[in-house]
């Protein structure tokens, strides 16, 4: 954030367990210090709006900028509203959704799509970074900053004797414990500046978080293989959202495995027509605005308070 432009504020914020009464009484005490310490950092200077993007963290200064009568908007990222924006829901003045959400459509509610950063749009500069040829076709695999364990057994195993180009972000954690299978496979802890790994490629492997917008963003088809503890299974709302759009196969994380994920990737390789079409069907569902009409939310907010 300060390397940003933006100053930073910290608090000590606890999430609340649901089935220790004894931790959950000591985080309620932890949680209202940081709502007193939210009131102090919007009173100085005082805050003109409040935007919440979810998660406990937020629920301290959603509820000081309640108390002090400043305007709340909220972001939700998922499919599924998280219970910190669930109870501010009803007193924010906007809360924007990433996703169409059942019984979320009044008024208050406006779906935005989830902000991402600006699409890559340099594809022969992208390749060139990789090291892949422009006739070459990659697959690109990743699962989140930490990686995923399933997919990341199941890819190297998919493809270990692949005649494609396979790019696979696994994550620093499993890293160490994984070994690319020959010169064709490009196998790497993190990718700085994700956006031109998406652009390089054309298929993607994926889980279904908030990265489903990145995807979109850059005209992708995925193979989405939902994380399946996310609360409320909303990885699986959201894999549903790009496959009901005829952007992405869904591969539940159970039935996940090396030859099942050769056969799924074979079968798109094999049918450029179709790949086409899933790729301009995840181009049709992104918003890549996202963020500037959130901050224009914000900023309405703001001047009407």
């Amino acid at each position: 954030m300060p390397a940003a432009g933006y100053e930073l504020q910290r608090l000590r914020v606890v999430s609340l367990p649901r089935d220790a009464p004894l931790k959950a009484a000591k985080a309620v005490m932890i949680d209202a210090g940081a709502g007193r310490r939210a009131r102090r950092i919007l009173r100085s200077p005082r805050a003109a709006a409040v935007l919440g993007a979810g998660g406990y963290v937020a629920g301290p200064v959603g509820l000081a900028a309640i108390v002090s009568r400043i305007p709340l908007v909220l972001m939700e990222a998922d499919s599924h509203l998280g219970l910190t924006n669930r109870l501010l829901s009803p007193v924010a003045r906007r809360v924007c959704l990433a996703f169409p959400i059942e019984g979320r459509d009044s008024n208050r509610y406006l779906v935005t799509g989830r902000p991402v950063p600006a699409p890559a749009t340099d594809r022969a500069a992208a390749r060139a970074r990789f090291g892949i040829a422009r006739d070459e076709t990659c697959v690109l695999v990743f699962g989140g900053s930490l990686g995923a364990r399933s997919i990341n057994h199941a890819a190297i195993e998919a493809f270990a004797g692949a005649r494609f180009h396979v790019l696979h972000a696994a994550g620093e954690r499993d890293l160490p414990d994984l070994q690319s299978p020959g010169p064709h496979y490009d196998l790497r802890g993190y990718i700085a500046r994700f956006g031109e790994a998406l652009l390089a490629s054309d298929l993607v492997i994926a889980r279904s978080g908030g990265s489903v917008f990145e995807i979109a963003a850059h005209g992708r088809p995925a193979i989405l293989i939902p994380y399946p503890y996310a609360t409320a299974d909303h990885q699986a709302s959201n894999a549903r959202f790009m496959e009901q759009a005829g952007a992405a196969v869904v591969i539940p994380d159970a039935e996940l495995s090396g030859p099942r994920l050769a056969q799924e990737v074979g079968h798109l390789l094999a049918d450029p027509g179709r790949l086409a079409a899933m790729a301009r069907a995840s181009a049709a569902v992104a918003r890549v605005d996202a963020a500037q009409v959130i901050a224009r939310e914000v900023l309405a907010a703001a001047v009407r308070s």
